[in-house]
């Protein structure tokens, strides 16, 4: 079973997710804590008086209000509300007081740190922590790099990024794909 953004996603059945944010700099994967995860995005203004619309990566509005702080654009900030509104979702930060300064976060990723999700359980993973493994063979030759995991409504895919070649897109699903341990065991027959 793996984890969105912020959500429980199940590795052997299809999940929805959202597009991966522009990764960190993948550190090793033993090293996932040190490093932010992107929740949602900020798709511009709502109103007059400060608040957010946001593009969600979490499973839901709640899965983002459970964190008070929270860095957009790197920055530290303080989120002081987030509801649902109808398919949107709406949020409030400290020290954004007018339409002006919410439109000038536009564009903006909403971060936390890796550490402050909730803690997985047996066989879960986040998607976050899935970028930077490396992909092999069932014989354990190295095909390339996780790039990111994208979803296009028809099931997650790997964008694996091969040392001078194009990225390809491969379905993660068994039995072409599926994440063993720390690298992702995958069909070469479904390389571009």
């Amino acid at each position: 079973m793996g984890r969105g953004w912020g959500g429980v996603m199940s590795s052997n059945m299809p999940h929805p997710s959202p597009p991966s944010p522009p990764p960190n700099p993948p550190p090793s994967r033993g090293r996932a804590s040190e490093r932010r995860v992107a929740l949602a995005a900020v798709a511009g203004a709502h109103g007059i008086q400060g608040e957010v619309r946001l593009k969600l990566f979490a499973q839901s509005a709640g899965s983002l209000a459970r964190h008070k702080c929270v860095f957009v654009d790197g920055q530290p900030m303080t989120l002081r509300d987030v509801r649902a509104n109808g398919k949107a979702v709406i949020a409030r930060f400290d020290g954004i007081a007018d339409r002006s300064e919410a439109e000038a976060l536009r564009g903006k990723l909403v971060e936390v740190d890796r550490a402050e999700l909730p803690p997985l359980e047996e066989g879960e993973y986040y998607h976050a922590d899935l970028i930077g493994l490396p992909c092999v063979d069932e014989a354990g030759t190295r095909l390339g790099t996780v790039a990111a995991i994208e979803n296009f409504g028809a099931g997650d895919l790997i964008e694996l990024e091969r040392e001078g070649q194009k990225r390809s897109l491969i379905p993660f699903r068994d039995p072409i794909a599926r994440l063993e341990h720390d690298r992702i065991v995958l069909d070469p027959g479904f390389l571009a």
